[in-house]
């Protein structure tokens, strides 16, 4: 395994310091390929020195103007920071640098949403689910943002998808027992919010989704 790879999975064992050593030496020994520096610059991401971090992420880019993860790790860098506008600019550059990976797709629709830009977020959470159609997470933000865009049943179909991925996933349930309700199907809301419940106890807006089903109910 070479360094690179070993020190990775350091990171992934919680071994910084191990971590930290494998990614100097390969700094030391190829001090002007851009790939240590965004690794170390992750690493530093990881022990929240954001601005060592970013100093790495910018030498990176330095060496190799066209290096597309360098732009992705200042991405998350700028997340961290609250710095949306900033983190888009980023991430939109990885992806013009030919970064094809879920992850960029997704953070970049997250941007928009953050945003409040809901709309705007859709074609690139839509391009993380095509390239992750097995990933909960994204398939879920993709479809709060269809239901938040008012494409309620494009909605409902992505939301179907994350409960079959995971019975468990209580927002999921929610915004189903949301949508159940906006057809106007309240007994099928009242299922999806008692799934939401039970996965989530202390999940309020279920209970409030709950309460109003119920009463819609008992009026009929």
């Amino acid at each position: 395994m070479d360094k690179n790879k070993q020190a990775i999975a350091y990171m992934q064992e919680n071994k910084f310091e191990e971590a930290a050593a494998l990614f100097s030496e390969v700094i030391e020994e190829k001090p002007n390929d851009p790939v240590g520096y965004v690794n170390f610059g992750n690493l530093l991401m990881h022990v929240n020195d954001q601005e060592r971090a970013k100093r790495f992420f910018e030498k990176a880019i330095e060496l190799d103007a066209n290096a597309g993860t360098a732009y992705y790790g200042l991405g998350n860098l700028y997340v961290e920071q609250d710095n949306f506008v900033k983190a888009q600019t980023n991430y939109q550059k990885a992806i013009e640098l030919g970064l094809e990976e879920a992850d960029v797709y997704y953070m970049l629709g997250m941007t928009f949403q953050q945003q409040e830009h809901d709309k705007l977020a859709l074609p690139y959470l839509l391009r993380a689910a095509e390239l992750a159609p097995e990933d909960e997470e994204i398939l879920f933000q993709y479809g709060l943002a269809l239901a938040q865009s008012d494409h309620i049943s494009d909605a409902e179909t992505v939301l179907e998808k994350v409960i079959k991925l995971d019975q468990t996933h209580s927002d999921a349930h929610y915004n189903l027992g949301v949508i159940a309700l906006f057809h106007d199907h309240v007994e099928k809301g009242l299922e999806h919010f008692e799934s939401a419940l039970q996965a989530q106890p202390d999940h309020v807006l279920a209970q409030n989704g709950k309460k109003n089903a119920e009463q819609l109910l008992s009026e009929r």
